[in-house]
């Protein structure tokens, strides 16, 4: 895999890391709808996550990513249409969709090390 996709990964990586630190245990959805600088701060991550997808789609476009364009669609619809984005919706992304997401990219970089 090329270094800049690795690279790309890390940021993906990183940005994941740090959503989950901005969450404190137990994780709770009231307490996160309350509080606006976590929900931006946990958007603009989710805005990075898309920003180096796209990266990586234009290089390597059959990664072995299953929702690397909803990833990258996500992104843009955060950035173009930020008043359409919903709490609820970052929500489920951040507590179903990251994980998988981070395994996957766990399972790449353990191929690629092969």
């Amino acid at each position: 895999m090329q270094d800049e996709i690795n690279v790309w990964l890390e940021d993906i990586v990183k940005a994941i890391s740090e959503i989950y630190d901005f969450l404190p245990e137990p994780r709770n959805f009231l307490e996160f709808e309350k509080d606006t600088k976590t929900k931006r701060a946990v958007e603009r991550n989710i805005e990075i996550i898309g920003e180096a997808m796209s990266r990586i789609l234009k290089i390597e476009p059959n990664i072995q990513i299953s929702a690397s364009r909803k990833i990258t669609d996500t992104r843009n619809r955060i950035i173009h249409g930020y008043d359409s984005v919903s709490d609820d919706v970052i929500w489920l992304i951040v507590i179903r969709y990251l994980p998988i997401l981070l395994e996957e990219i766990n399972n790449l970089k353990n191929t690629d090390d092969s």
